[in-house]
């Protein structure tokens, strides 16, 4: 292995500088899988991933459609049979780049300073998805592949996946493969290479609360009728008590408590209250009572309200009862909870609390589970090996807080596991303006995937 992986190493340390122009070009299409007005964009995009793969010596790459934006497929299996199948995942899709206001410079024209490179999609996610690719390239370039690939880009992830399952189901054997490397996660800092084991599911719902029939003059109704915003607030209130507990019948019935392994491995990630002040730029934290802000964040359910809609916002008074009240609400759910079950709690809540004089209603708008990862699975302890490596130190092991359907589902409909990691920073503000990525840990990142790559197949017992 030390020959093949100087060698890599030696070409990626001289070709820097044409992946981070490389990834430039890429960060200049408009890949905002959200916006209908992107839609030629998604697709320059996704061959741009085609071109690049087949400079790579990929095999069978193509363009997969789906319900809304396309799948990049490729496979570049050119090692023996008996070394692992990588399945290298990524998503090219990025968020909108509003408020335009706030970005010093323009979002889709990269643009480097103090060795950090600005743009949309330059940390979340078309940086980490050129820190795999260079670092296959740096291989290809000097020797033979030490284990096979296959590859899925996916362009729905920045808007909840939702073609992704029906996708996988139709392509189950396409992606078959011993395992998944996903860079989607990041760093809890520059100097904390992070391995994440576990990721919290998603249930989103809009509330609908109904009064009169249309809006009224509230001086001459005011009184008479219960004020949707009035029982909305009441009823949201409700959800969650004063120690930060939230109150859905049966909530927690499905909760899998820590183990002592975990709170150890959460306990060595260093990010106590002081860490989320600073990060929030709040002077007083809240939670649920009983566990430390690191096991609220990513090992305990929560519930948020996102937004409210209700009656008159304008400029001046305009004095009425609303008609109609509406509250979007997410809740991050841990295993074993089940999106569908959380649904039911809700009604159920809503069944006992919401005032007789009300007519109510919930939807769900996207829902994912939680997904969990042995620690101890073959290949993420060859990645932590690897990271040790580079980094000088061993990573340390987080479960985060938002979710990455895409995870989940692998698990559940292809049977494989992931190795999750990445290598941006909370600093790097993705999704808000000004986003960022850190050059250093750009290449240190090139570094780690190519010893990683070696490794598995040569260290690391399957």
């Amino acid at each position: 292995m030390t020959t093949n992986l100087n060698s890599a190493m030696k070409f990626a340390h001289e070709n820097y500088q044409k992946f981070i122009s490389e990834l430039c070009d890429f960060l200049r299409i408009k890949t905002v899988s959200t916006d209908s007005v992107y839609a030629k964009d998604m697709v320059v995009g996704a061959q741009w991933l085609i071109n690049y793969l087949n400079s790579l010596g990929a095999d069978d790459s193509r363009i997969l459609k789906t319900q809304k934006h396309p799948v990049v497929y490729g496979n570049l299996s050119k090692a023996s049979k008996d070394k692992p199948t990588i399945l290298v995942y990524g998503h090219y899709d990025v968020q909108p780049a509003d408020p335009l206001e706030f970005w010093r410079s323009d979002p889709f024209e990269p643009t480097i300073k103090d060795n950090l490179l600005y743009a949309r999609g330059s940390s979340d996610m078309k940086g980490q998805m050129m820190i795999a690719l260079g670092a296959i390239k740096s291989i290809v370039a000097t020797g033979s592949l030490p284990v096979n690939f296959k590859f899925m880009f996916e362009g729905e992830e920045e808007i909840g996946s939702p073609s992704i399952q029906t996708f996988l189901t139709e392509h189950k054997e396409l992606f078959k493969s011993d395992f998944v490397l996903n860079l989607d996660a990041g760093m809890i800092s520059k100097d904390k290479p992070t391995i994440v084991y576990g990721l919290r599911g998603l249930a989103y719902f809009e509330i609908f609360v109904t009064g009169p029939a249309q809006d009224l003059h509230s001086g001459l109704f005011g009184g008479v009728v219960y004020n949707p915003i009035q029982a909305l607030s009441e009823l949201i209130a409700g959800m969650i008590n004063s120690d930060g507990v939230i109150q859905l019948p049966g909530f927690y019935d499905d909760v899998i408590p820590l183990s002592c392994e975990e709170k150890v491995a959460l306990d060595k990630l260093g990010m106590d209250d002081k860490f989320y002040k600073v990060q929030t730029g709040v002077d007083h934290l809240f939670g649920e009572k009983g566990y430390s802000s690191t096991e609220r964040i990513g090992a305990r359910p929560t519930l948020d309200v996102n937004g409210i809609i209700s009656g008159y916002v304008g400029e001046g008074p305009k004095t009425v009862i609303p008609s109609k009240a509406m509250a979007k609400l997410s809740m991050r759910l841990v295993p074993d909870q089940t999106p569908e079950k959380v649904k039911l709690q809700l009604i159920k809540y809503m069944e006992q609390k919401a005032p007789i004089q009300v007519k109510w209603e919930v939807k769900m708008l996207a829902s994912d589970s939680a997904s969990l990862t042995d620690m101890n699975f073959y290949a993420t302890r060859c990645f932590a090996k690897s990271i040790q490596e580079i980094w000088g130190i061993p990573p340390v092991y987080q479960r985060g807080g938002g979710s990455i359907p895409i995870v989940s589902h692998m698990q559940k409909i292809l049977g494989t596991e992931s190795v999750l990691s990445g290598f941006s920073l909370p600093e790097d503000n993705i999704h808000s303006p000004n986003e960022r990525l850190d050059l250093d840990v750009f290449k240190k990142g090139i570094d780690t995937t190519i010893h990683f790559l070696f490794s598995i197949a040569d260290e690391c017992e399957r």
